[in-house]
């Protein structure tokens, strides 16, 4: 069965709202009520305003899609007609997701403070589950909100971020954990069937040399057999082969493997 999707990419103003792919449906957010919110404000608009058919999916993407995946709307709904599934991964940015355990880890890189925001905030809505010991792998991985859901996911992903913009948390670091809701969604979930584009195939980020490329998949390969088996042999292989990466990685020149460390 062909499942329906509806797609659509937000705009902010004429110069982004030109840039979109036509393939995709069209999100104003000319007003930008609440810039604070960046696309959640947008993207929670419509889902609390629309009436969600179940077994439609909906995904809402930044104008600069295109640019960060390398991918147009054809080759999206091809791979989405390929087979079924609740949600759909496009995430750029093998690196980032593969070598550290998690997107929150990853996120703790960048921004010091993340932690606190997120073992505070998550904590109230998940007791009992430690954001930086999740083990994520490319199937739960969720980079720039770039994912095709069904509405019960929606549902569920918008239950969990409304209390986040209320809590009073600063902008951006409220952002940066809406961006990793879906994520912590896939990772402590296990009802959804998820197809991920293989991130091997879409751009790096810019942070360790793209002939790494390898190591990525067996890190990423190593994280998906713990989550299958949960064998602790799997996490010290992936430990140590991370830590060699990064050793590399810092012999490279004009690459950052302080980006990987933190973990």
């Amino acid at each position: 069965m062909t499942q329906q999707a509806l797609i659509y990419q937000i705009f902010y103003n004429d110069r982004t709202r030109v840039e979109l792919d036509p393939g995709f449906m069209r999100l104003d957010n000319m007003a930008n009520l609440r810039p604070d919110w960046s696309e959640y404000w947008p993207i929670r608009e419509f889902l609390l305003s629309r009436r969600l058919r179940r077994d439609t999916l909906y995904g809402f993407f930044s104008p600069k899609f295109g640019v960060k995946t390398g991918l147009d709307s054809s080759a999206v709904y091809q791979f989405m007609a390929e087979e079924e599934a609740d949600v759909f991964l496009f995430s750029p940015f093998f690196d980032q997701s593969a070598v550290p355990l998690n997107i929150f880890v990853q996120a703790r890189l960048q921004h010091p403070d993340a932690p606190r925001l997120f073992a505070r905030v998550l904590g109230m809505l998940a007791p009992g589950v430690d954001p930086l010991r999740l083990v994520m792998d490319s199937r739960q991985v969720v980079f720039c909100n770039y994912f095709v859901a069904r509405a019960a996911f929606w549902q569920r992903w918008i239950e969990l971020c409304e209390p986040i913009p209320h809590d009073g948390g600063t902008h951006p670091a409220k952002v940066f954990l809406i961006e990793r809701v879906a994520s912590f969604i896939l990772a402590t979930e296990s009802r959804w069937k998820v197809r991920a584009y293989d991130p091997a195939l879409l751009p790096l980020s810019g942070s360790a040399p793209a002939r790494f490329s390898e190591v990525f998949r067996q890190l990423d390969t190593l994280k998906q057999a713990w989550r299958a088996e949960q064998d602790p042999r799997h996490l010290h292989e992936f430990q140590a082969l991370r830590l060699s990466l990064v050793s590399q990685i810092a012999a490279s020149p004009r690459h950052h493997p302080q980006d990987f460390r933190s973990d």
